[in-house]
């Protein structure tokens, strides 16, 4: 359950996600609201990824600031509709726009909206900001299905 204040720590977080470490994105939860959430990456210069993408200017992947979105978006659909025992897996990411780098020591402020949730299906929009920088932004859809 989430703290009192409505946020959550990493450890509530595992609590949800079945990502771990080096694949979990997500630092901690600190607002919870009807629709969605924010959630927080902090973003240090030990992350394994910067090791390659790029040795002498070390930018997060995009492909992982989406995937950090993703696990926020899957955060709060198994928490909101209660679905700790199934799995919840991406099925489109569209309009997705790069606005901004991540670099090492920036901290990833990620808003997740739902847009629209029937049946197993989930719509969901994301943001995530550097400050008040928006460094990426994505609509994604995600579905609510069982192990194979």
């Amino acid at each position: 359950m989430p703290e009192k204040d409505g946020t959550m720590n990493i450890e509530e977080i595992k609590n949800y996600l079945p990502h771990r470490y080096p694949f979990l994105f997500l630092d901690r939860v600190i607002q919870i609201e009807e629709n969605g959430l924010v959630a927080i990456k902090n973003v240090t210069g030990n992350e394994d990824f910067f090791q390659g993408h790029f040795p002498d200017y070390p930018v997060m992947p995009g492909v992982l600031q989406i995937e950090a979105m993703a696990q926020a978006a899957c955060l709060f659909i198994i928490y909101k509709y209660k679905l700790q025992k199934e799995p919840v897996f991406f099925i489109s990411i569209d309009k997705v726009k790069f606005r901004g780098q991540v670099i090492p020591g920036d901290t990833l402020r990620i808003e997740i909206e739902i847009l629209r949730f029937g049946g197993r299906i989930a719509r969901v929009k994301g943001r995530s900001f550097v400050g008040e920088k928006l460094v990426v932004e994505a609509e994604m859809a995600a579905m609510a299905g069982k192990r194979k």
